[in-house]
């Protein structure tokens, strides 16, 4: 799965060529097919990989750490996807590679809608943490946003046309915001 990840964020999905994930992972291309059956299984074991690394690596704590306050995991969880790793930055191309490629493939964008919204969801329980007496709605509304900017963020960082702090800086502004707003 890293290997898809990798081929991915460096090829894009139309560019993502079975038989260059089986070198970049050093398997035969039958492997390849015996455990994704084709390329749709491909790219949704991608997108689980995906989203399973990123949760690995907003959440990761060392076990003698102090526990975070609601506050502290929120930003955490957000802003630990604006770090200039490598795999964060394989992450996040190969997410928006993948998402980029829904607006024309219907069965990635209904496995690609899903995985969102549990991102959303995941986000909007925070921030209830945060504010315990926001309704629902308003939680979902404050998610929703905070996760599209981040991925708007995500992009222009990636493409260059923002550096990585100021990134951070604006999505640690709009916590602040959101959660005021929720606090009103």
């Amino acid at each position: 799965m890293e290997a898809a990840a990798r081929v991915i964020a460096r090829r894009g999905v139309r560019g993502l060529r079975v038989e260059e994930l089986a070198a970049e992972a050093g398997v035969s291309t039958a492997l390849i097919y015996y455990h994704f059956k084709d390329r749709t299984g491909i790219l949704r074991q991608t997108l689980e990989f995906i989203n399973d690394r990123a949760e690995r690596y907003t959440t990761e704590r060392a076990p003698d750490a102090p526990p975070l306050t609601p506050r502290e995991e929120l930003e955490q969880t957000l802003l630990l996807e604006l770090q200039d790793s490598v795999e964060v930055r394989e992450n996040s191309t190969a997410w928006g590679e993948l998402r980029a490629s829904a607006v024309f493939d219907e069965t990635l964008r209904e496995d690609l809608a899903r995985a969102t919204r549990v991102w959303v969801q995941e986000i909007a329980g925070l921030l209830g943490a945060v504010q315990p007496m926001s309704s629902a709605v308003a939680l979902a509304g404050a998610a929703e946003r905070l996760t599209a900017l981040l991925e708007g963020l995500s992009t222009r960082w990636l493409s260059g046309s923002l550096p990585v702090t100021h990134a951070r800086a604006l999505m640690a502004e709009a916590i602040d915001s959101e959660i005021a707003r929720l606090d009103a």
